[in-house]
């Protein structure tokens, strides 16, 4: 079993500044685990593959997997504008015929998907944004980018340009949740999921010296990243969190992203009660 001592209990996270504060002292409070960083795409991978015991994943990805049972009420998640990720058109929205997507999305490529399915009737032909390339390197008539270089403005411009947070809360009144502490069912370590909840509220007592020592490896300035940090997310899956998850995949599957009769469960120390 794993988180025994017998095992290293391994646990992956997102590369990006919008995880550091769910990570914030996480190797000291589970001695325990192992902590492996990698981009949203491949932490779903290793999950699924069993490489990896707990992994920060995008919420589309549980929806997929009916092994997977949510182990936090920490999360990434935004109610308004995100700013770490951006659709940018070259032509208007309902004129798109081609999305090319960041290669590290999943979630926030289902997201702009439905938006444009539901609110514009379209169906682009999509292409990947491999992690080494520029928006420049595609003329795809939108292109969406996630995470840490979204945050920097496109060498372009751009017919008009989507914060997919905003876009989605203006749509729906609820907030949107981009990716949680996942794991799969038979799973189970008490401390670790402790440690989970730990480290995010250590992290969001941190935000500002997050910032300071984040930012100049970011390229950004201190105060983009503080502000970042503390105005655009969201590290708490509330009931609120819960009821935008619920919508998303309800959109999701009507446009066949997800499979149908998917439950969302939680561990019973997430919010009181297990919910299917």
């Amino acid at each position: 079993m794993s988180g025994t001592g017998f095992k290293t209990t391994r646990i992956g996270a997102v590369s990006y500044l919008n995880s550091r504060p769910l990570i914030e002292g996480l190797s000291r409070l589970a001695p325990e685990a192992e902590l492996v960083l990698d981009y949203p795409s491949g932490l779903a991978d290793q999950l699924a593959d069993g490489n990896l015991d707990v992994a920060l994943v995008p919420s589309i990805e549980y929806f997929r997997e009916p092994d997977f049972e949510v182990i936090s009420n920490a999360c990434v998640a935004a109610c308004g504008p995100v700013m770490s990720v951006k659709l940018y058109f070259r032509v208007r929205p309902g004129m798109v015929r081609s999305l090319a997507m960041d290669e590290g999305s999943r979630t926030s490529a289902a997201l702009a998907r439905i938006m444009l399915a539901e609110r514009y009737g379209v169906d682009p032909e999509l292409e990947t944004l491999s992690l080494h390339q520029t928006i420049e390197q595609t003329r795809a008539d939108a292109v969406l980018l996630i995470g840490d270089r979204a945050m920097f403005p496109p060498g372009e411009p751009f017919y008009e340009t989507w914060d997919l947070g905003q876009q989605w809360f203006d749509w729906t009144g609820l907030p949107f949740v981009f990716a949680m502490w996942v794991a799969r069912r038979e799973f189970e370590s008490a401390s670790v999921e402790r440690a989970l909840g730990c480290a995010r509220d250590r992290g969001a007592a941190q935000l500002e010296y997050i910032a300071h020592r984040e930012a100049p490896l970011l390229g950004i300035d201190e105060a983009t990243a503080f502000g970042y940090l503390r105005d655009n997310l969201n590290f708490t899956l509330g009931a609120a969190e819960r009821h935008g998850l619920r919508l998303f995949y309800q959109l999701a599957e009507q446009q066949g992203l997800v499979p149908e009769g998917a439950e969302l469960v939680f561990r019973n120390d997430v919010t009181g009660v297990p919910v299917r």
